[in-house]
């Protein structure tokens, strides 16, 4: 399997031009290029960029550097945040970026003409599952306090479509806490999971003393669902709740979130009596879970 992943990188990279120090005949690699695009008509604040490419701070820099001394981009101090410096492109770096654009298509357009229809069916459909399944893998999932700047997004988001998605609507403030000193330790945890270093799912503990958890506020953003992450995201709550002494996983449900129904009964979780009184909640579920 390492073997058939290493040579299907060395294909990939060579085909698309990653070794060229001339990307796309332009006059710069494509690191360079990438940072272009990634930059875009809005600019970036530089740490967002770094976190979401995955660069080391220095070779960002460096990047920049080059970038800017070609006159395509302008490293600035943010203007809502003078601590936080922001990538522009300038406008010779917004015409560069079409420019790649439009080879970018005719080298896409050139790969795809050798291959008859059905061929080039075949690889749109190999390709399109190839990037599902590593968006997949680029995921990453850990224990984060609940006050981070990213924690409060997720739980913004999560909020916000049960809103969106129950017909009574949804205050937290009506719900069973789950306030940040209840799901920071020894007390809780808070789990988020992010891809490019954007939340995209979290999920909170809160353990009790009868040797059960709870879990609450379990999210998986719409733009990645179908990639397995909400089995991810319950199989890792477990994994801790087990971890710290609890043998007992106990959830509640709204009706109106059938996949999330869906899941807990394919991950073994089996329908109880209502152990408390959450107004949003129509089905109560738990689980034994440790040794």
């Amino acid at each position: 399997m390492i073997e058939q992943v290493r040579r299907f990188n060395r294909t990939v990279t060579q085909r698309i031009g990653a070794l060229d120090d001339a990307f796309l005949a332009r006059d710069r690699p494509l690191g360079q290029a990438r940072l272009l695009w990634e930059i875009g008509p809005d600019g970036i604040d530089v740490r967002r960029l770094r976190a979401r490419l995955e660069l080391d701070s220095g070779y960002l820099s460096r990047l920049l550097r080059s970038l800017a001394g070609d006159d395509l981009v302008s490293v600035e101090p943010s203007e809502a945040d003078g601590r936080v410096r922001t990538a522009r492109l300038t406008l010779a770096g917004r015409a560069e970026q079409a420019e790649l654009d439009r080879l970018s298509d005719d080298a896409a357009a050139a790969l795809l003409e050798p291959l008859s229809p059905r061929q080039r069916d075949r690889l749109l459909t190999a390709m399109a599952e190839v990037e599902r399944l590593l968006l997949a893998s680029a995921i990453q999932i850990g224990v984060c306090d609940p006050r981070h700047p990213d924690a409060r997004r997720a739980v913004q988001a999560y909020q916000a479509e049960l809103s969106s998605r129950f017909e009574e609507g949804f205050d937290p403030a009506r719900g069973i806490s789950a306030t940040d000193e209840e799901v920071s330790p020894p007390a809780g945890l808070f789990l988020l999971a992010t891809l490019y270093a954007e939340p995209v799912g979290c999920g909170v503990l809160k353990f009790h003393p009868d040797a059960s958890a709870h879990l609450k506020r379990m999210w998986v953003a719409r733009e990645v669902r179908g990639l397995g992450l909400g089995r991810r995201l319950l199989a890792e709550l477990e994994a801790q709740a087990a971890a710290h002494g609890a043998r007992t996983l106990r959830l509640e449900t709204h009706h109106a979130l059938n996949e999330a129904i869906g899941l807990y009964r394919t991950a073994a979780y089996r329908e109880v009596p209502a152990f408390n009184d959450e107004p949003y909640a129509h089905y109560w579920f738990e689980k034994p879970i440790g040794a």
